[in-house]
């Protein structure tokens, strides 16, 4: 499994040749046109121990342009920001030692070439029609646009559905809640869908920045899929970790991001990242909210309201259960606020058990 930096490497790199772009109808001129090719983006004292001959250009890029001098047998050097073509028809010789699982020369040697400099390298192959891009020890091969908006389209199909899933179990959990019977495994379930749903939608976003502006709906989709479930996780995160700072939060979501697939369904890597002990992920012991993530859905109710709340009441039963009178002493919060406030728990009381039986 690649870790958050190796997939924030490559989403980048995708979006660097995403169509639509100049580089790209550059690749794609030089792939109808069968030639091959060999490309470094990027010059500096690594690139320029391995380039050996060839000529300065030195000249803006144009797709045109790399075309033309792809039909030379050499290597072409392009600046970092991929403005100006800099040296064609250059030789590349990089370490020998350096492993590589290619077996063709031009793609052996950009993978070398890639791990030596740690520089973007593409090799567009003559015979299978593929290009191929290397950056350090990441390799990825670019799919034609029709199999990207296959995968992209079914991938959308599966976030609608696991996101019905987990609206439904948040639904559950806000019942659970109000009535004060929430377990620990009932929120490591709620967790575990929410990961779900934010790894499809991670997968989504490589298709998009694969598709450039071809995936604009596919991106539409996505967002109102997801909406602010990435949001709502946090607050789900400060509602039952032991420790509620913004570093062990950030902790949560960083440890829960490393998880593999398996080890995100085994619920004592969750209870563990929330600070309970083993023992905790199948306890049916009540545990109770803070209250951020309800509250959160009280219209017009200030952040910082919210933190004054949970700090003064501890608790989201402590704040349900609470008098006008007893609201009104809370920081920040007059007559008006706390009816206000109250009325609106009511209100979402009873909207989640009528959303429950649904």
């Amino acid at each position: 499994m690649k870790d958050s930096s190796q997939l924030d490497n490559m989403n980048d790199l995708l979006r660097l040749i995403a169509p639509g772009t100049p580089f790209r109808e550059g690749l794609e001129n030089v792939l109808r046109a069968k030639t091959g090719a060999l490309l470094v983006v990027g010059y500096s004292p690594e690139v320029m121990e391995v380039v050996d001959g060839g000529f300065s250009i030195n000249c803006d890029f144009s797709p045109n342009y790399l075309y033309e001098l792809a039909k030379m047998d050499g290597a072409i050097i392009l600046s970092e920001d991929l403005k100006r073509i800099l040296y064609a028809n250059t030789q590349l010789i990089p370490d020998s030692s350096i492993s590589s699982s290619e077996t063709g020369i031009r793609h052996r040697t950009a993978e070398r070439v890639a791990k030596q400099t740690g520089k973007l390298v593409v090799s567009i192959s003559q015979r299978r029609n593929i290009i191929t891009l290397y950056q350090g020890t990441l390799r990825y091969s670019l799919k034609e646009i029709g199999v990207i908006l296959t995968k992209a389209n079914q991938a959308i199909q599966t976030l609608e559905k696991y996101k019905a899933v987990l609206t439904q179990s948040l639904t559950n959990l806000s019942a659970s809640e109000f009535e004060e019977l929430v377990t620990i495994p009932e929120v490591v379930n709620v967790i575990q869908r929410t990961e779900m749903v934010l790894r499809i939608k991670t997968e989504i976003e490589r298709y998009i920045d694969e598709l450039g502006n071809e995936g604009r709906l596919i991106s539409m989709q996505m967002e109102e899929l997801v909406g602010t479930t990435e949001e709502e996780a946090g607050l789900l995160y400060k509602d039952y970790a032991r420790d509620d700072s913004d570093d062990k939060i950030r902790e949560i979501i960083t440890g829960l991001k490393r998880l593999s697939d398996e080890e995100l369904l085994d619920a004592h890597h969750i209870v563990r990242l929330l600070g309970y002990p083993s023992s905790a992920a199948t306890s049916e012991d009540s545990v109770a909210p803070r209250g951020y993530r309800v509250l959160n859905k009280i219209p017009r109710l200030p952040n910082v309201i919210i933190h004054n709340l949970v700090d003064q009441f501890e608790q989201l039963p402590h704040v349900i259960t609470a008098t006008i009178e007893e609201l009104d002493e809370v920081d920040g919060i007059g007559e008006v606020r706390a009816r206000t406030i109250k009325e609106g728990l009511k209100r979402l009381q009873e909207q989640m058990f009528i959303d429950r039986q649904m």
